[in-house]
């Protein structure tokens, strides 16, 4: 967050925190939609999975509660099939798109921390920007932030699988760029704790800044 955007959200009267999905997507999406590597009007599509937690008390007891009328044991399932997902209107503004995202959330059965993922086909989008294109955009977005960070280039190459459970439990959140240069094709990648960074902790956060603490007091 520029020195700009937290002097305005110190000012605010009234300040909104972005649900669980939108954090993830949105922090991929709006930077490289601002510097043009991603078109306002590309028709962009998010995926993901949630811990069920994100689901409140309701879905809790469907997975906890064994006495429960509609208890599941099922591993992982598919939702919002009539592609009407509540945050989705907030990942089109606060992205900057002109058009609906197609969003196909999932939910495991584990408590909380998810993975939200954007997929790129970059050698058919205009000026056809490169992995690394990308990944410096990202970096330089969030150089500033205490929360927010980026894995490299080498980190990346590493990186065989990732646990939507990985940053449980904390207010941090880590982007991530993936892909095949030759090919043309990205996948971003962000892992965040549902009732972290999505959103209790960013609330926290915000809460600091408003009243002028140390932004990652309490965090």
């Amino acid at each position: 967050m520029a020195a700009g955007q937290r002097t305005a959200l110190a000012a605010s009267h009234r300040i909104t925190n972005p649900g669980c999905w939108p954090t993830g997507f949105i922090a991929l999406a709006r930077p490289l939609v601002e510097a043009g590597l991603v078109p306002a009007d590309w028709p962009l599509a998010v995926h993901g999975v949630s811990g069920y937690s994100g689901g409140g008390k309701a879905m809790i007891a469907e997975f906890e509660d064994a006495g429960a009328d509609n208890h599941t044991d099922a591993p992982y399932r598919i939702y919002g099939m009539t592609l009407q997902h509540k945050h989705i209107p907030e990942m089109q503004v606060y992205a900057g798109l002109k058009h609906r995202p197609v969003f196909t959330p999932a939910v495991g059965r584990y408590l909380k921390g998810m993975l939200v993922e954007v997929p790129l086909p970059m050698e058919v989008m205009p000026g056809a920007p490169s992995l690394t294109q990308v990944r410096d955009c990202l970096a330089a977005a969030y150089a500033d932030e205490p929360f927010v960070t980026v894995a490299s280039a080498d980190e990346t190459a590493s990186v065989a699988t990732l646990d939507p459970e990985g940053l449980n439990g904390s207010n941090r959140m880590r982007l991530f760029v993936f892909g095949d240069e030759q090919a043309g094709q990205a996948r971003l990648v962000a892992l965040l704790d549902n009732l972290g960074k999505g959103a209790s902790g960013a609330a926290v956060q915000n809460l600091n800044i408003a009243l002028g603490l140390e932004e990652t007091a309490g965090l």
